[in-house]
């Protein structure tokens, strides 16, 4: 539960059905021992006289309300467009893409796809992909149908064309991309701040980061680099 959704007294704004209900929650039976009216307790903690903390108006408990009602929505909304979702597929691509579909939609993850493979010209191309900026930008509809391949773009974090041997590299919404890095090329989580780091050769590619190797025949090479994402703290 997120720290804006909560009411003074630490309950979620959503477990009242009214605001007057939340008001009569932070009454007490000395208030109304005392003030023997309902409606002048519940007005005491609405200036914040009473309760749990600071005062909660009425506008900030309808936009509290508001604003939870709209992420459920959200979150219905997303469920209906994760488009893998009782699917089975044979090559491993299709099904890692298809195990981190609903994780990178929602934010979980952050995955980072090295792919390297021919595009539509026979030309080889590889390149470092962000899963949550290509699902947010992106219909995948027609991937997961099999009627179009997951490939690099120039407009992804890194893109190489070994023909024309054109280099291009782009920042996210998700990451940072360091180019110039005595380590090779670094990406920086713009929520954790986190390094990932895609040499081959290193043991782990960073905190909250891991790698998996993808066997599959519809693909020249394939590595992932899952970062489960945490919050600046």
């Amino acid at each position: 539960m997120d720290e804006e959704d909560l009411a003074p007294g630490g309950k979620s704004v959503a477990e009242y059905a009214t605001y007057e209900d939340f008001l009569s929650s932070q009454v007490t039976e000395l208030d109304m021992f005392y003030l023997e009216d309902v409606n002048m307790a519940r007005k005491l903690v609405e200036l914040g006289y009473r309760g749990a903390r600071e005062g909660f108006s009425r506008e900030q408990f309808e936009a509290t309300k508001a604003a939870i009602e709209a992420k459920k929505q959200a979150a219905r909304q997303m469920q209906k467009h994760v488009f893998s979702a009782g699917k089975e597929f044979e090559d491993g691509m299709l099904r890692a893409l298809q195990q981190r579909e609903e994780a990178n939609r929602t934010g979980k993850q952050a995955s980072i796809f090295f792919i390297r493979d021919y595009n539509e010209f026979g030309q080889e191309i590889s390149g470092y992909v962000d899963y949550s900026h290509r699902l947010a930008t992106e219909d995948f509809e027609p991937i997961f149908n099999l009627r179009k391949k997951f490939l690099p773009k120039q407009t992804d974090l890194s893109f190489f064309n070994w023909e024309t041997m054109r280099v291009m590299s782009k920042n996210s919404p998700n990451y940072e991309v360091i180019a110039k890095s005595p380590n090779g090329m670094l990406f920086r989580n713009r929520r954790d701040s986190k390094i990932v780091n895609v040499d081959p050769y290193i043991y782990s590619p960073g905190d909250n980061s891991s790698r998996t190797v993808v066997s599959t025949k519809e693909y020249i090479s394939v590595v992932i680099f899952d970062h489960y994402n945490r919050r600046k703290t």
